[in-house]
């Protein structure tokens, strides 16, 4: 559990400084595409405005997801985790949408040529973010965090955002008055893959929502576990959900039927001693013993 807890502390850490990223992002790429006449430049900005909000949202899911278990929630407060996940999806959505309304609007205006400098910064907010964005993916990795694999898909979308803008620019400027609005095509086409980004940080959040079954190589490991534990001479049902970054397993094994009541539950705890050390991921598991059929 305490490791469960550093890992919930540091995803929140990620999000914080995150946070902070964005906010001075922000404030660049608006002033700098208000100044710059940067259309593209200031939709990017305002989406990192959103990534903010996004980044407290996920910083505030993992602190309370690794608050320890008591007596209204008994098996900890792990579903905050998911529940951070799928605001965050909803948050790269909404930006999105708002973003590709936006920049439909900015095709019918007319907008002065943006300025060179402009695709100096966005050079710089592309690396940041990228390099953020992998920080926190890699987290999200280690600890099957969907509210942490939100958060870095915010980073990497803010990234992508920056790329459409930079080409739009560099198109705006080197074709002219042909090119005036790539600028906006440029920003439409980042909405479409933030879109699909969001679709897809939003169902695995559901799902874990739901209960629904991890990967199979997760009941995997616990049934060869639990079946190289001596007394165990079949592993028969094995339920496993995800509750935040854990897992809880309901595993009933079979043994002996002529052995004592005490000596089934050593093996129900050698079993469970088992799991968690192959399954370091693993909560807690609920042994149910069964006799074995002779013959």
């Amino acid at each position: 559990m305490r490791s469960t807890t550093r890992k919930l502390e540091s995803g929140a850490h990620l999000a914080l400084v995150g946070m902070w990223i964005n906010a001075m992002l922000c404030a660049v790429k608006i002033g700098t595409g208000v100044l710059g006449h940067s259309y593209a430049l200031e939709a990017d900005g305002f989406e990192s405005l959103l990534d903010i909000i996004s980044s407290l949202l996920t910083w505030a899911g993992l602190k309370y997801a690794a608050r320890p278990a008591d007596d209204s929630h008994p098996y900890g407060h792990g579903k905050a985790e998911p529940v951070a996940g799928i605001l965050g999806s909803v948050m790269i959505l909404g930006a999105g949408t708002a973003l590709a309304v936006a920049s439909v609007r900015a095709l019918w205006a007319p907008r002065a040529a943006p300025s060179p400098y402009t695709l100096a910064v966005l050079v710089v907010v592309m690396v940041v973010k990228e390099v953020h964005s992998r920080r926190v993916g890699k987290a999200a990795r280690e600890t099957s965090s969907t509210a942490m694999e939100a958060d870095a898909m915010h980073h990497r979308t803010d990234a992508i955002t920056s790329a459409a803008a930079l080409v739009g620019i560099t198109l705006t400027l080197v074709g002219g008055p042909r090119c005036a609005q790539a600028d906006s095509w440029a920003a439409l086409f980042a909405c479409a893959i933030i879109g699909f980004n969001g679709v897809k940080i939003f169902w695995p959040s559901v799902a874990d929502l739901m209960d629904t079954a991890p990967p199979r190589t997760v009941q995997e490991q616990v049934r060869d576990a639990s079946a190289k534990v001596e007394g165990v001479t079949e592993t028969e049902l094995c339920r496993v959900r995800k509750m935040g970054i854990e897992y809880y397993v309901d595993l009933h094994v079979k043994v002996d039927g002529d052995i004592s009541v005490t000596a089934g539950h050593e093996i129900a705890h050698r079993v469970k001693d088992a799991v968690r050390n192959a399954v370091p991921e693993v909560a807690d598991v609920l042994v149910h013993i069964e006799p074995a059929r002779k013959g």
